[in-house]
């Protein structure tokens, strides 16, 4: 009994791959009744499911968390990516993304990181070309980074948040999920810090 506990405590379903070739392993738990959760281990995506789940009840699952990892943020790019530390890396980040998404038209003067800047993510001087971002973005993923940076770039060729400026920012994929999670952390820490806005 103990043994084919064992074997349906943890299930592998090695030929199943995330888009972006990381392996998924599905865990079976006769602890687990009606749950389902997902999470990353190891650079494996692990689907946790109850051990009384068909084999169609498994595969329906494992899609549809798996595309919830992938939603949830580029753990395998963020792992491996190193955020721009410097303003030197920061204003080569701006170029790289100016280039991708705008068509290389921003050119700013200056990019920098900023310690002064606590009511908003990041602000932009369109007369000027200079870029700032709050250093509290440091630590946050590269995807967000890289959405505040487009957001003020954005800025350099339309300065209000008007349909023009925002048509600019959709052709960068995260730029919802990275709204969305600035207004989060804002909301967590109280801080109650903006969008990206110009000065």
């Amino acid at each position: 009994m103990a043994g084919h506990s064992a074997r349906h405590q943890v299930a592998a379903a090695s030929s199943t791959t995330t888009e972006d070739g990381a392996p998924v392993v599905v865990r079976r738990s006769s602890r687990r009744t009606r749950t389902v959760a997902a999470f990353w281990e190891n650079g494996t995506a692990v689907v946790a499911i109850p051990a009384r789940f068909t084999a169609a009840q498994e595969a329906e699952w494992v899609h549809k968390m798996v595309a919830k990892l992938q939603r949830q943020g580029e753990r395998r790019a963020a792992a491996g990516r190193r955020r721009p530390a410097t303003d030197a890396a920061l204003a080569e980040q701006a170029a790289q993304l100016s280039a991708k998404y705008l068509g290389g038209r921003a050119v700013p003067t200056s990019v920098r990181w900023v310690s002064n800047q606590n009511s908003r993510w990041g602000s932009a001087t369109p007369a000027e070309g200079t870029i700032r971002l709050s250093d509290k973005l440091r630590p946050m993923p590269q995807w967000v980074i890289d959405y505040v940076l487009l957001h003020e770039l954005a800025h350099l060729l339309v300065a209000a948040h008007n349909a023009a400026f925002w048509q600019l920012l959709e052709a960068y994929p995260e730029t919802q999920r990275a709204k969305a999670f600035l207004e989060g952390v804002s909301f967590a820490t109280g801080r109650g810090m903006a969008d990206p806005d110009a000065d």
